[in-house]
């Protein structure tokens, strides 16, 4: 089973007087990740495509065609995933590997079969994925958290410490415009991105994940820095940030997240940089 929503764009001038539940109605995805559903998210920020898949007793395969104007949902996009469950497998134009929890992979434009199956239904794996316009074909990349050298960043007196683990970045692949990654807040920690930023040229999803606690909750900061918004956030769930809005957080105790970005660059430090005192 597969489901698609579309999410439209805003101007930061037409959520100015939205209710709380309108916010959440544009921005927040509560539902990413159903047993034997392809749960996706289509937002005209950038054209992002996002979403889980959770195969259980057979497995899936995403199938957009017309929705996109194409014959297979990868003639004219690349493809980042990330398993954030249990193990399970990914086959990709035949050829079929292991995905232990965060294990990643990045599939380039032009790839026709992407098959994701869980070893175990009753512990299924989480493949979260994202997927944007490509104009040229890069090589697929298989990319586990062990290999990657995490970016250590932040304090424990500012409550942000935390390890960022690049997984689609320059660093490891080429890709056309996808990026993606982990961030992971230590013990104690419940920040992330504070001073916040924006980045005019590009959008960025959250998928929040990996509680401490069943009622933990992370306020994410949205909305320009003259006029902040914000969403209350349960696990697993998903935000779509647009390139005019800030993007932080702050939860009642730490957690993970991925992020993932779009737009005009892949220049992981192309940010506007918004000052504590500009915030309102």
């Amino acid at each position: 089973m597969q489901n698609m929503d579309q999410r439209y764009t805003h101007s930061p001038k037409d959520i100015r007087h939205y209710s709380t539940q309108e916010l959440r109605e544009e921005f927040l995805v509560e539902h990413v990740f159903t047993p034997g559903t392809i749960q996706l998210t289509y937002t005209y920020n950038d054209r992002m495509i996002f979403g889980g898949v959770t195969p259980t007793d057979s497995h899936l395969e995403i199938s957009l065609s017309t929705e996109l104007g194409v014959e297979y949902f990868l003639e004219r996009r690349e493809l980042g995933v990330i398993n954030i469950g249990g193990p399970g497998q990914i086959t990709i134009d035949g050829v079929t590997e292991a995905m232990k929890k965060q294990d990643g992979y990045y599939i380039g434009k032009g790839t026709k079969e992407v098959r994701f199956t869980s070893d175990d239904p009753t512990d299924p794996a989480k493949f979260y994925i994202s997927s944007a316009p490509a104009h040229h074909r890069y090589p697929n990349v298989k990319i586990s958290i062990d290999t990657i050298t995490p970016l250590v960043t932040g304090e424990k007196n500012t409550l942000n410490e935390r390890k960022i683990y690049q997984y689609i970045h320059p660093n490891v692949c080429e890709s056309c415009q996808l990026q993606m990654g982990y961030t992971i807040l230590a013990t104690g920690s419940a920040w992330n991105t504070m001073p916040c930023h924006t980045h005019e040229r590009r959008m960025e999803a959250y998928l929040y994940f990996d509680y401490a606690t069943p009622d933990t909750r992370v306020f994410h900061m949205m909305g320009t820095p003259d006029e902040t918004k914000h969403l209350v956030v349960a696990n697993e769930q998903a935000v779509i940030s647009p390139s005019w809005s800030i993007h932080s957080g702050v939860g009642t105790s730490n957690y993970s997240f991925i992020w993932a970005m779009c737009g005009e660059n892949i220049t992981y430090t192309d940010m506007d940089v918004v000052a504590m005192d500009e915030l309102k």
